[in-house]
């Protein structure tokens, strides 16, 4: 269990923000000239790094072979006489080969090609006749993240996800251990309370659990990915405390219920993933049918999500994320109080 947790909050975080960037790197392409004209040698001189690898100039024999053999990712094949088409008036298109099975560059590359070569054609045409300036010019400006680095969220949203999911497993797992091993009979004859128990398993396996968060974002995070976290650590791990709260509690309760370790593991993957998935960690929350937004308000991730956007990337105060507070802590008392009403009628049935 040490070694998952150093993992997770560790090795696990750079992963999960450098293997699959949004952005287009470093993709192989291959361009068929057929036309051998300027307007030709102009679009594929379009393509360079970081986005794109230097074009490689093929024949059309060398078309498929290399797509089947995912040596390029893209082939752009440019037909003959197709400057003098364009000249002339007529529109006449270029066929852009995609290797699907690379899922991510192939539909983002496709949108990135497109618009390079549009935009190429469009300078070359104005170059060549008189063209009304557009009246309006569209500025666009990134806040928050002005480079739009993916590491900078992914980083983050994998830290509350493994808080999450550690909060959880850590409790759970301890939990049954103990009844498998017989050591929780030992304390039903103690004089201690069911409360006592459960509350001596929260703080202990969530200070382990806020103190690697912590290490994380300021070693990892801050340290070798660089993000800049611009708003309050502190302000930050109060809200991550409540959140640990409200899911080292749901550990206990799914503890409980189970019966053996795989029952345990069945039952995390069952609530992990739509803790996850549905939360706005990987998709935003805007583009969810509304029913799942206000069925995930319940949701202790939503929240501490939520407030972690707002407090690392809008330097935003206690004034501004007070409601994700209040929902964590509301939250967190629920289940708290439910999972101490079971614990204790499962306890009383132990005895």
């Amino acid at each position: 269990m040490l070694v998952l947790i150093a993992y997770v909050f560790s090795l696990g975080i750079y992963v999960a923000a450098t293997v699959m960037p949004e952005t287009l790197h470093n993709a192989p392409i291959a361009i068929v000239d057929e036309d051998a004209s300027p307007l030709s040698a102009r679009i594929a001189g379009a393509f360079y790094p970081p986005h794109f690898q230097v074009p490689a100039i093929i024949s059309q024999a060398q078309l498929d072979p290399g797509l089947d053999k995912g040596t390029y990712t893209f082939v752009l094949d440019i037909p003959a006489d197709f400057q003098r088409d364009l000249l002339s008036g007529r529109r006449p298109g270029v066929q852009l080969n995609v290797d699907a099975n690379m899922i991510s560059q192939a539909f983002t590359g496709s949108a990135y090609i497109q618009s390079m070569v549009g935009q190429e054609v469009a300078t070359f045409l104005r170059h060549d006749r008189p063209s009304a300036e557009a009246p309006v010019a569209l500025a666009l400006r990134a806040r928050f993240n002005p480079s739009l680095t993916q590491a900078w969220f992914g980083a983050v949203m994998e830290i509350i996800n493994n808080v999450t999911m550690l909060s959880i497993i850590l409790t759970g797992a301890a939990l049954i251990r103990e009844r498998e091993r017989g050591t929780i009979e030992h304390l039903l004859v103690m004089p201690v309370s069911p409360f006592e128990i459960m509350s001596a398993k929260i703080w202990s396996m969530g200070l382990v659990v806020l103190l690697a968060a912590t290490c994380s974002l300021i070693f990892m995070a801050r340290g070798v990915l660089g993000i800049p976290l611009a708003g309050s650590m502190p302000l930050f791990l109060a809200g991550a405390a409540l959140d640990i709260f409200a899911a080292t509690a749901l550990g206990i309760f799914m503890g409980t219920v189970a019966r053996s370790m795989q029952q345990f593991g069945i039952m995390v993957i069952l609530v992990l993933i739509p803790l996850q998935v549905l939360s706005g960690g990987i998709t935003a929350r805007d583009s969810m049918p509304e029913i799942v937004q206000d069925i995930m308000m319940v949701a202790p991730t939503t929240h501490i999500i939520i407030l972690a956007q707002a407090v690392f990337y809008r330097d935003a105060g206690f004034g501004v994320v007070w409601p994700q507070f209040l929902a964590l802590a509301a939250i967190g008392g629920v289940f708290f109080g439910a999972t101490l009403l079971y614990f204790r009628k499962a306890m009383k049935t132990m005895a």
